[in-house]
C-alpha cells in the first residue's frame, strides 16, 4: 500500500509518527513523555518534533475519519466544559447521544447564544448524526434562545424538544473526564489553534476507542491501529 503525500520529506517513517501521535491522542502523556518512550524504542527526536507531529496529522485523522462514523441517535446530551488556553479558560462545547456516542465538539473562546448555533450547525453538518428529537442541557439561557432561534429558521427540527434532566445529563458530564485526563499533562495550551487541533485528535481517537467506527471494535487496539493507517494508506 503506497503512503499519500502528507508524509513527503518527513525524516521519519509515517509508521513512526503515526503511532507516536496515536499514542498521544490516546494517553494522558506529555510531550517530553513520549520523546523518552520513543527513545525506549530506539527513536532519538526532540518532544517539539511530536508537537509538529501532533499538530499536523490530529486534525487529519479527525476529518478522514468523519466519513467511517456510525450513525449516532436522535437523543443529544449537550455541554460545555472549561479549557485553558493561554492561561485563560475556554469553552468545549460538546455532545453525545444517548449511548455514550461522541456527535460533535467545539471550541469557543465565549459562552453565550451564538456559540451554541455555531456548535448546532457544526454538529448538524456532520454526515453521522441526525436532526435531534431530544436535547438534554443544563440551566444555561443561551440554549434555549439558539434553539428558538435556529428552529425560526428552519435549521433544527420545529419538534426537537428541550429538557433539563441530570439523570440524563449525567452521561456528558462522565464524558467530560477524559478530555480532562489528556488534556492535564500538558496543563493547557499555548493557543487558540493549537488547542483546536490537539482536541479534534483527542475527540477523534476517542471515537475509535468507544467502538464508532464500522467494522473497528473498541477494544481491539490493533485493528485501530492499522484503520487510522490506512486512512493515510499507509501499512499498519
Amino acid at each position: 500500500m503506497r503512503s499519500d503525500q502528507s508524509f513527503k520529506g518527513r525524516q521519519f517513517t509515517a509508521e513512526v509518527i503515526l503511532w507516536a501521535v496515536r499514542w498521544y491522542l490516546m494517553f494522558p502523556v506529555s510531550y517530553r513523555d513520549l520523546e523518552l518512550m520513543l527513545a525506549d524504542r530506539g527513536v532519538e527526536l526532540a518532544h517539539t518534533t511530536v508537537f509538529r507531529w501532533v499538530q499536523t496529522y490530529a486534525p487529519e485523522i479527525e476529518k478522514r475519519l468523519r466519513p467511517h462514523l456510525r450513525l449516532s441517535n436522535g437523543s443529544w446530551r449537550v455541554d460545555e466544559t472549561y479549557v485553558r488556553v493561554k492561561g485563560r479558560w475556554n469553552y468545549l462545547y460538546r455532545a453525545v447521544d444517548s449511548r455514550g456516542q461522541t456527535i460533535e465538539f467545539l471550541l469557543s473562546a465565549k459562552r453565550d447564544a451564538d456559540a451554541a448555533k455555531r456548535f448546532f450547525r457544526k454538529a448538524l453538518g456532520q454526515p453521522h448524526t441526525v436532526n435531534p428529537r431530544t436535547i438534554t442541557v443544563d440551566k444555561i439561557p443561551a440554549y434555549p434562545c439558539a434553539t428558538a432561534e435556529m428552529k425560526a429558521d428552519d435549521e433544527l427540527w420545529h419538534f426537537a424538544r428541550q429538557r433539563q434532566c441530570k439523570h440524563l445529563y449525567n452521561i456528558v458530564e462522565q464524558d467530560h473526564r477524559r478530555i480532562k485526563r489528556l488534556v492535564r499533562p500538558g496543563l493547557g495550551f499555548g493557543g487558540f489553534h493549537t488547542a483546536r487541533r490537539t482536541l479534534a485528535g483527542y475527540e477523534a481517537m476517542a471515537m475509535i476507542r468507544k467502538g464508532q467506527v464500522q467494522k473497528v471494535g473498541g477494544r481491539d487496539i490493533r485493528t485501530q491501529a492499522t484503520f487510522v493507517a490506512e486512512l493515510f494508506q499507509v501499512a499498519a
